[in-house]
């Protein structure tokens, strides 16, 4: 497994690209985590975790550095002052260039999954989706959440009727080799809160395929697009 690498760092927060298949924080497995892991080689026992995504799923985290950073960050995911921006490979054609998919989820913890409940239970979570290129078997799309409901992105897809590669759990095909599943955290955009800067940062897509395949299908079409 490759190691975390440091996407940006300032006083207050650290920003790294984690590999698929590492946990953010200690399971059950026991497997080296990733706040372990920068706890460890960064020799920062004070680090903590702003949010968190699902052990699969490789791409962008941010950690706070100071306690007054943890409260400041929490608070800016918890408003949805940060807008997350996924990249995912699913199965089969996407006939829509863009849609917002819209699903009424509960967290069934005796499961550890995501379902749709019946409207008026809870409040919807929304994801919009953009076709970025589409493949023989499988496409890559943007996905883009309002909010942070669990599991939402690969509950969502699989409802809309493309579960995301290698995602079993949700109705995937077959799992991957490495146990990965093709959704990438792929870009946090927010005001700093302490210097009021614009901060966009982005991970670069895993290397594995059929990941470069589809990146550079869809960066040959956005060269060929009039400008």
């Amino acid at each position: 497994m490759a190691a975390p690498t440091v996407l940006l760092e300032d006083a207050h927060l650290l920003i790294v690209c984690k590999p698929a298949g590492m946990p953010v924080q200690s399971d059950p497995t026991g497997d080296e985590d990733l706040l372990m892991w920068l706890r460890r080689e960064r020799k920062e026992p004070t680090l903590e975790l702003a949010h968190r995504i699902d052990r699969p799923v490789s791409g962008v985290v941010m950690l706070a550095r100071t306690a007054d950073a943890n409260s400041a960050l929490q608070a800016l995911f918890r408003e949805r002052h940060i807008k997350k921006r996924y990249w995912a490979i699913v199965e089969g054609n996407v006939d829509e260039p863009s849609v917002v998919i819209e699903h009424h989820l509960i967290h069934d913890e005796r499961n550890r999954k995501a379902r749709t409940v019946k409207q008026g239970e809870v409040e919807p979570a929304r994801t919009h989706v953009k076709l970025l290129a589409q493949g023989d078997r499988y496409a890559l799309v943007e996905a883009t959440p309002e909010g942070g409901a669990f599991h939402q992105i690969r509950a969502q897809l699989a409802e809309w009727g493309h579960a995301i590669m290698g995602d079993v759990k949700y109705g995937a095909r077959r799992a991957m080799k490495d146990r990965s599943i093709g959704l990438h955290a792929r870009s946090l955009r927010f005001r700093h809160p302490f210097t009021s800067a614009e901060v966009f940062v982005e991970a670069p897509s895993p290397e594995t395929m059929p990941w470069p395949a589809l990146v550079a299908l869809f960066k040959a079409a956005s060269t060929d697009r009039p400008t």
